[in-house]
């Protein structure tokens, strides 16, 4: 027998001495049950921020789509000449070059984009539209932190309520307005 696996001798066992490996055996890992957990899993998972240049270039590709939507509708009509199937093409270009530019401003001035054409909520993206999800997810992220009072960058207590949150801070606002509340109560008694 080699390796020293299985029996010394096949004979009387009514086995061939074939050896085969348990495939029902869990080994234990590394990280399984009873070990610690590091404190790198414990911590949130790093959001990824989006790429505007990827999200810009995608904005462009859509109006280009949309043209070429033009352009060949307008071949297939076949009543305007060349030289208008370019002129129409490039006003249509340019004006929704400056729909987007709008949008973008808009968007960089903390209004949402209000009726634009790009869903900014995340439904109906693919999966393969990273930067698009990201950029959706960071929105959300902002409306939360804001509907929970947190200033930017704060990240809560553990366990904190936000309303016990909003309260301590009324108690600080408080306590900067009267400078000693305690000096009242001694010149009473």
């Amino acid at each position: 027998m080699s390796s020293n696996v299985g029996l010394s001798t096949p004979r009387g066992s009514g086995t061939s001495g074939y050896v085969q490996r348990n495939l029902s055996l869990l080994k234990p890992r590394a990280a399984g049950v009873g070990v610690p957990y590091s404190l790198d899993s414990a911590k949130a998972p790093k959001v990824r921020k989006p790429d505007q240049e990827i999200l810009n270039h995608d904005r462009l590709r859509e109006i280009e789509v949309k043209v070429l939507e033009l352009r060949e509708k307008l071949e297939d009509e076949g009543h305007v000449d060349e030289d208008k199937m370019d002129e129409q093409c490039d006003r249509l270009r340019e004006k929704l070059t400056k729909e987007m530019e709008k949008e973008k401003q808009r968007t960089a001035a903390g209004r949402g984009g209000g009726g634009g054409p790009r869903r900014i909520d995340g439904k109906g993206l693919k999966s393969y539209q990273v930067h698009e999800l990201a950029e959706a997810k960071e929105r959300e992220s902002e409306r939360l932190r804001r509907a929970l009072g947190l200033k930017p960058g704060e990240i809560p207590e553990d366990g904190e309520h936000p309303m016990a949150r909003q309260e301590k801070r009324r108690r600080e606002r408080e306590g900067l307005l009267e400078k000693d509340p305690d000096a009242d109560t001694d010149e009473h008694v």
